[in-house]
Order: C-alpha cells, then structure tokens, then sequence
C-alpha cells in the first residue's frame, strides 16, 4: 500500500466533525503493546515508591526533593523517552511519551509540572529547531538528567499575547554574541535549572526569536524568591532576570523571527501532554475516593451505598474513561502522520512538527475537557471524603489545589476554545477540512420535510453513534450560521465561539469514548466491556445535553424571526433520542462496577 493511499485513510486533523470514523480505527489504552505495558508498570512502581508514598513532601516546598525525584527520573530513563537516540535518548514513539506523561503525573502537581517543563518546552526545543552541534551539546545532557531545562516566555505584560514580550536581544559590536536583558516570570524549574530556552525580540523585529542561554548567575542572570503559589507547592516557580546576559551568536535558536512559532509548535505538544498529566491524576483521586467511600460509614451503612455518592463516583471514572479514549486517540494519530512524513522523506524533527501541528484543533480541545474533568474529579473527591477532604492531612485538597493551575497553563482554557474553532475555519478555509459542503447540507436538511421513521437501532452503540452524526450537524448549523453571520469578525465575538468550541468539545471526546467501547465489545464481547458502554452512553447523554444548551445561546444571541425558529427546531431534531437512556441506572451500574474492582480498573 502506498503512502499516498494510507495518508488519504488517516484522517486530517479536525476531520473528525465532517467524516465517520470506524471503531477499528480509534487507538485505544487496550491497544498497547506488551512493551508499552511494561513500560506503564515501570512507571507506576516508580511513582508509587518515590512520589505517592511522601506526597506530603511535595506540600511542604520541599524543592531538593522535586529535583532528587528528576534525577531518579533521569537515572530510570523516564526524561529521555521522547529523545531520539542519536542524543542520548530512547527515540520512542509519540504514545510512548504520552503513556510516561501519563502515569509518571499522577501522584503531585509538582513533579508533574517539573517533568513536563524539562521533558517538553525545556527539551523539545532544541531537539525539533537545534542545529546538530546545538543537539550534540546540549540534549544528551537533558537527556539523562544530568541537566534540567526551563522555558522563558511568560513576562509580567505578555501572556497570552506571546508575542508582545519586550525582552530585547541585541547584537554585540563585533558580531560574536547577543546581549539580552529583560524579565520573565512563572518559570518552572527555575530554582535548579542550568539551561533556559529564551524568547527575545531583536531590534523591532514583528516576530521574537528563541534562545538557549545556559544558566550562570555571573553571566547577567539572577532569580526571584520562589513564588508563592495556591498549589504545585514544590514546583520551582520564579521571575527570572537578565541584565545584558551574553548569549553567543551560534545559540540562536532556528533562525531570527522564528520565536514566535517555536512557541505555538511547543504549546501544541504542550496541550496534548497536558491532558495526558491530568489522566492518573483522575484515577488515583478515583480510587482513593471509593476506598474512603467503602470504609466511612453514616446510619449503620458504607456511604458507597448512597446513591449521591454513587452518582459521583460514575461521574469521576465516566471522566477518566472519556480523557483517556480521546487522548489516546490523538496521540495515535499523531503517531501516524509522523510516520507517514518519514516515510515520505521529512527529516524525524520535521514530520514530529508537522505531525503534531496537523492535529493542533485536537490538542486544544483535549487541554481543555480533560483540565476541567481532573478539576471536577478532585472537587468531587473532597466532597465524598467530606470534613477529612478539607483536611491537608488527605491527600484530596492538594490534588483539588493542583489540578487548578492546569486550566491556566499552555494556554488558559478561553484561548484554547477559541483557537480550537478559529483553526478548524482556517482549516476549512485551506481546503484542508471540508466545512462548506457538510453545512450547506444540514441547512437544506433543515429546509426539508423530516423523517418520522423509526431507524434500526438493533447493532450495539448503532444509536449513539447516530446522535454522534447528528450533533456534528448541530455544530455545522451552528458554526456555519456564525461564519455566513459574521464573516473575518467572528473572532470579536468571543461568547459565541467559546459557545461553538464547547460543542465541538463535547462531540470529540463523546465520539472517542464511543468508538473506543464499540472496539472494545466486538474483540472483547459485550458482556465484558458492559461498563464501558454505560460510561460511553453516561457521556454521551451529558454532552447531548451540553450540546443543547450552548447552541441555545449561540442561536439565540445571532439568529431572529423565523430563522431563529427554524434553527431551533432543527436543533432540537438533531439532539432526539428515540430511546433515552435511564441515567441513573447507568450511574448505579458505573459506581457499583468501581466500587466492587476497589477503584478504576479500565486501563
């Protein structure tokens, strides 16, 4: 089979919400290899050794501690994974790396938030722009452990708005180095770091350019107090200083004017990675929740067996369920498009660019649902715990306190739903994704006179495979309504997008779960992944619901008269079940599954 022919097969990113994907074509947690398995329980034991059992270390700014546990990491192998070989590194592929970020992030927002600094924006860098004397330096170093590395872009008036750091870079006299001065701030691993990726603007330049300044504090460099932060305590977070800091010409990173897309390409792997981070850290938090749940008793009975407490622990592993299916989903994708560029001559660095780029709508929404489920996860875990959830003497509110911060980074989760939508219409606007054609479509749908025939819904997930197809026509009418509405100003009207990209959200990670429990049921039988499909439709249900609410407001806020009607009526067309599920037997169904394994058991 040729390259071509598999590249057609392999859907481009933010086709999802135009095409049908089959279940046997979804990646699943089920999918790993038995190295990859290996590899996982690796992980877990050196977590659960160094990191699980003295969380309350990790609370008490125990920075020396965050740094021994990256040592060990590096000693392990865990921070050379996604290196390729040729620098020190194990060159394995992009679900390989998901899989480390995943369970090596569960136990405390610190170490997380260390490993992914280094692993991601403090490594990837170099290993995707560096020149080969640059990557011979400096990688195999980073590699190992035996150097850490911090990324300098956040400054006091530039946050989203990347690009308008002031920091300046300016070009000796004689030509042999660079002087930056400037001040950055929110940098992790600041406090033991010896390499920064620095972003600078030469002269008045549109774009910044990157940076790799080794860490001296003779060199013009000095560092803040450590910031005193509401969670992810032992995370080394400071201002960083530099005061005509010289940085020799040949450490320019990429080339001049390139700063500013070296950012965006590490945030895309950064957003991906993120709700990878946030996956262990829901079903360890699951776990510890049923435990308490099954030993706390209140009128003569285990709180387990209430049913408030069960609708919670139903929604806690539903969430974990649905991040893992669509984040394993993507990240195999990725995995796939990187490959099909090697094959066809890109150099490794550039198909991993391109590869992750291609899916950058998929890594964006990912950031945002999973960062919001670990937050909803740990908020309800300190309700079940109760009093003692409140307690720092639980582990339960340092997860709640660090979960908050995975909202903010890589991009807050606003800026992520509306690049979410503005790239899929850029995409459509490419030709890359085909929006006008599906939306024209569904308005002529919308015209027609509808079907009142009962379709066969006799093959498992038949149904909600077809609500799936129908509320992508719910974002199509809605989407399409907004760009004919609105034209190149749609990006001024924030509420509406945000209200579009929640849809699209919801679609993504529904269909991810769906498609992952049809998978499943077909190898594995339906009697054995009987859970699985009542946390697949439990989602499904909530995100119908989601669906209807936010295109509510979108149609309600652009469309009037008897448009507005008519959209109405389709949407409620588009959002009908013809046979409702009974949530709370789905709910009770889940928590008596968790609660009989002793925790979440779907991985």
């Amino acid at each position: 089979m040729s390259t071509e022919t598999k590249e057609k097969e392999l859907l481009r990113g933010g086709q999802f919400i135009v095409k049908e994907t089959p279940c046997e074509e979804v990646f699943t947690l089920e999918d790993l290899s038995e190295e990859q398995r290996m590899m996982r329980e690796s992980t877990k034991e050196f977590v659960d050794r160094e990191l699980w059992a003295h969380w309350e270390r990790f609370e008490q700014k125990d920075y020396a501690y965050t740094q021994e546990c990256m040592q060990k990491a590096g000693e392990m192998g865990f921070l050379s994974i996604a290196v390729p070989e040729a620098y020190g590194g194990m060159g394995m592929g992009f679900v390989d790396t998901m899989l480390v970020c995943d369970y090596i992030s569960g136990a405390t927002g610190s170490f997380s938030t260390a490993f992914g600094a280094h692993t991601g924006i403090g490594t990837l860098p170099i290993t995707l722009y560096g020149t080969e004397e640059q990557k011979q330096k400096y990688v195999p170093k980073l590699a190992s452990g035996e150097w850490f590395g911090a990324y300098c872009l956040t400054e006091p008036g530039a946050g989203s708005d990347a690009n308008s750091g002031k920091t300046k870079a300016v070009l000796s006299e004689d030509g042999t180095h660079y002087k930056i001065s400037g001040q950055k701030m929110w940098i992790s691993n600041a406090g033991f770091c010896n390499l920064f990726i620095v972003f600078a603007r030469i002269e008045d330049d549109k774009y910044i350019t990157g940076f790799i300044v080794e860490n001296d504090p003779e060199n013009g460099i000095s560092l803040g107090e450590e910031e005193k932060k509401l969670g992810i305590h032992s995370s080394s977070t400071r201002q960083v200083f530099f005061n005509e800091t010289k940085v020799p010409v040949e450490n320019m990173l990429s080339e001049r004017g390139n700063g500013f897309k070296i950012a965006m390409n590490a945030l895309n792997v950064g957003r991906i990675k993120l709700a990878a981070a946030c996956l262990e850290a829901q079903r360890r938090v699951t776990n510890e929740a049923v435990t308490y749940a099954k030993e706390r008793q209140q009128f003569k009975t285990p709180i387990i067996n209430f049913g408030a407490i069960k609708a919670k622990i139903a929604t806690m592993a539903t969430n974990a369920y649905v991040g893992e299916s669509a984040s394993y989903r993507a990240a195999k994708n990725i995995e796939d498009r990187i490959a099909l560029r090697v094959a066809a001559g890109n150099s490794h660095p550039e198909a991993e660019l391109k590869g992750v780029e291609e899916y950058a709508i998929e890594c964006s929404i990912l950031k945002v649902a999973v960062s919001e489920d670990v937050q909803q996860t740990t908020d309800e875990g300190i309700q079940i715990f109760g009093g003692m959830g409140f307690s720092a003497d639980t582990p339960m509110e340092s997860a709640w306190r660090d979960a908050r911060i995975a909202r903010i980074y890589e991009g807050t989760n606003e800026i992520n739903r509306m690049l979410s939508v503005g790239m899929l219409i850029k995409k459509a606007m490419k030709g890359h994704v085909d929006l006008l054609g599906p939306a024209t479509a569904v308005g002529e749908e919308l015209m027609g006179i509808p079907s009142f025939d009962t379709p066969d819904f006799s093959a498992l997930l038949s149904e909600e495979k077809d609500l799936v197809a129908r509320l992508k026509k719910v974002f199509l009418m809605v989407a399409g309504k907004a760009v004919q509405t609105y034209g190149t100003d749609l990006e001024q009207h924030q509420q509406l997008l945000m209200a579009a990209a929640d849809i699209l959200i919801q679609i993504y990670m529904a269909e991810s779960a769906v498609l992952r429990a049809e998978k499943n049921a077909k190898r594995f039988g339906e009697e054995a992944q009987k859970t699985q499909i009542a946390m697949a439709r439990l989602n499904l249900y909530e995100a119908t619901e989601i669906t209807i609410s936010k295109a509510k407001e979108a149609i309600l806020s652009f469309a009037e008269g008897d448009e507005q009607r008519m959209m109405l009526m389709g949407l409620k067309r588009f959002t009908k079940y013809h046979n409702p599920p009974k949530v709370g037997a789905l709910r009770e169904q889940i928590a008596d599954a968790v609660a009989e394994a002793g925790g979440y058991t779907f991985d």
